[in-house]
């Protein structure tokens, strides 16, 4: 599995955050039935300020957010709460994935404000994020009951409590 980190923001240098990203992104995929050894994920990890500017231009949403995904092709299910199709690989034998960013401050805040660990929450997002470059969606209720349920699952496989109960989400 290649996942391309580039480290914006140095607070992020607290965690080892290429070893989080790997270990959720291996969980997630051999989840879901992908290779990691085949699949390729660009993460940005970066400051508030970097995210608001990306969630403006790519969302039209003012402020930073947690995380932020641009898949690599759009996988989604046009019926509500299916399962979207898996990505093949190209001629190469590999599967772009897409491009996350994920912001360390508004993660930071989150994970104090509930109760859990800067680690525990951005594994939490980078699956979040990850599902999100494989098509699943929170948009319509069928599909956020599906991807919440993949969540728990996979974040149960690592060891990390579920993170909805008593939340809102991320």
């Amino acid at each position: 599995m290649t996942i391309d980190l580039t480290l914006e923001d140095p607070a992020w240098r607290a965690l080892d955050l290429d070893s989080l990203a790997n270990r959720a992104a291996w969980a997630t995929l051999t989840h879901l039935g992908l290779d990691p050894e085949v699949c390729e994920i660009a993460l940005l990890a970066c400051d508030d300020d970097r995210i608001a500017d990306l969630n403006a231009e790519f969302r039209d949403k003012p402020g930073p957010t947690n995380v932020l995904s641009w898949p690599a092709e759009d996988l989604a299910a046009e019926t509500p709460g299916a399962s979207p199709d898996l990505p093949e690989p190209d001629f190469t034998g590999e599967i772009a994935l897409g491009d996350i960013a994920i912001a360390y401050g508004t993660c930071a805040r989150e994970a104090e404000a509930q109760g859990k660990s800067l680690a525990d929450h951005a594994c939490h997002l980078i699956v979040h994020g990850l599902l999100h470059l494989l098509g699943y969606d929170h948009i319509r209720d069928p599909d956020a009951t599906l991807m919440e349920a993949l969540e728990v699952e996979i974040l149960g496989r690592l060891g990390l409590d579920d993170p909805y109960r008593g939340q809102d989400g991320p």
